[in-house]
C-alpha cells in the first residue's frame, strides 16, 4: 500500500475502526517484517489463522536491543537510541519516513492540547541533548519550531535564565508548556520557588541515575508544592513508539486514536487480560509503528483505568532499567 495511503488510514482510523485497522497492519508486518516473521513462526502461528486483535502475539520490547526490526527493506533515514545505564544494550529503532512520526506526535499534541501555534514550548531536557538520536529531543525540537513563540527553545541547566524567561511568559499570561526530564524538573523546583499559573509542568520521567528513584506521585507532589500548581501533567513515550500518550493528572494516561494499550498475564506472555481496571504488563499496540512493528509487549506493569486510560505502576522484575521508566522502581 502507498505510504500516503497508510498515513490517510491511520490518523483517521475511528474506535470503531481500530481493530480491522489493525489487523491489517499485522498482516502486512507478519509478512514483510522478518523479526516479527521468525517470531510468529518460533510461536507456530498462522497469520492468516489470525480473526481477532486478541489473537495477535506481541513482539517483546527486547527484539529492538538485539535485532533491526524493519517492515519492508529500506534504508533508515534516521536511528533513534534508547538512553540507558552503564554497560546496558540500547533499543534502536529504524526510521523510515520521519513524516510518519511527526503527523503522529503533532496530531497526537494538538488532540490532548490544542493548536501548538498557541504555546510557548520550553524543554528542559539535559541529559538527553547531551546524547545523539534521542526521538524525544526530536519531537521537542520540532514542537519548539511549529509553536513560533520566539521564546520556546531549550535549556540545559541555566535555571536562573529560565525562571527570568517563566517570569516574563506569566506576567504576558503565555499559555506555556515546560516539558522537562524528572530530576532536571526537580533540580528547578529545590533552587527556587516561583507561582506557575499559565504554565503547564510536563515531566517525561527519568532520574537518569541523577537522584533518588521516587514514584510518581512524589514527584508531582514536590513539583504542585514548589510551583503552586493543581497538576502536573506527564507524557508516556519510548525509543521503539512513533506515538505518545499523556496524563493531564493523577498519573491516568490517554492514548490517541491510533494507539491502544492493553495488559497481559504476568505468567503467560500471551493471555491478555479482559476488560476495564485489569492490571499486568503493558502491551501496546501503535499504528504508527508501520515501519517497525506496531504490536510491542512492554516492561511496564500497568492497570487499565475506565473510558480507555491506564496508569504505570512500576517495571517487570529483571528488566533493564533505561530513560523514562527510571523512576518507577
Amino acid at each position: 500500500m502507498p505510504e500516503l495511503q497508510w498515513d490517510h488510514k491511520i490518523f483517521n482510523v475511528k474506535k470503531e475502526g481500530f481493530d480491522a485497522l489493525a489487523l491489517e497492519i499485522f498482516r502486512f508486518q507478519a509478512e514483510q517484517n522478518p523479526v516479527y516473521n521468525a517470531y510468529l513462526r518460533a510461536l507456530s502461528v498462522d497469520p492468516s489463522l489470525i480473526r481477532e486483535l486478541r489473537q495477535v502475539p506481541f513482539l517483546p520490547i527486547g527484539f529492538f536491543k538485539t535485532h533491526e526490526v524493519k517492515t519492508s527493506s529500506f534504508d533508515p533515514v534516521v536511528v533513534f537510541e534508547s538512553s540507558g545505564t552503564s554497560g546496558s544494550t540500547n533499543s534502536r529503532h529504524f526510521i523510515r519516513d520521519l513524516n510518519l512520526y511527526e503527523q503522529s506526535f503533532i496530531k497526537g499534541f494538538e488532540h490532548f492540547y490544542g493548536s501548538i501555534k498557541n504555546w510557548c514550548i520550553i524543554g528542559l531536557l539535559p541529559s538527553y541533548l547531551e546524547r545523539k538520536n534521542a526521538s524525544l529531543v526530536y519531537m521537542v525540537d520540532q514542537l519548539v519550531n511549529q509553536s513560533r513563540h520566539q521564546q520556546s527553545g531549550f535549556y540545559l541547566d541555566e535555571y536562573e535564565k529560565l525562571l527570568q524567561v517563566l517570569n516574563e511568559l506569566e506576567i504576558k499570561k503565555q499559555k506555556t508548556l515546560l516539558i522537562g526530564v524528572s530530576f532536571a524538573l526537580l533540580d528547578l523546583a529545590e533552587k527556587h520557588l516561583v507561582a506557575l499559573k499559565y504554565t503547564t509542568i510536563m515531566e517525561t520521567g527519568g532520574m537518569k541515575g541523577r537522584r533518588e528513584e521516587i514514584v510518581r506521585a512524589e514527584l508531582h507532589d514536590r513539583l504542585k508544592r514548589a510551583f503552586s500548581i493543581p497538576s502536573v501533567h506527564s507524557e508516556y513515550g519510548m525509543t521503539e513508539l512513533l506515538s505518545q500518550a499523556y496524563s493531564k493528572s493523577e498519573g491516568i494516561f490517554y492514548c490517541p486514536a491510533w494507539m491502544k494499550v492493553l495488559v497481559r498475564d504476568e505468567e503467560d506472555p500471551l493471555l491478555l487480560k479482559p476488560g476495564e481496571k485489569s492490571s499486568g504488563l503493558i502491551n501496546i499496540i501503535d499504528l504508527a509503528n508501520i515501519y517497525s512493528c506496531s504490536f510491542i509487549a512492554t516492561d511496564d506493569v500497568g492497570k487499565l483505568h475506565p473510558n480507555g486510560g491506564f496508569e504505570v505502576l512500576g517495571r517487570m522484575d529483571g528488566s533493564d532499567l533505561r530513560g523514562c521508566s527510571l523512576m518507577f522502581v
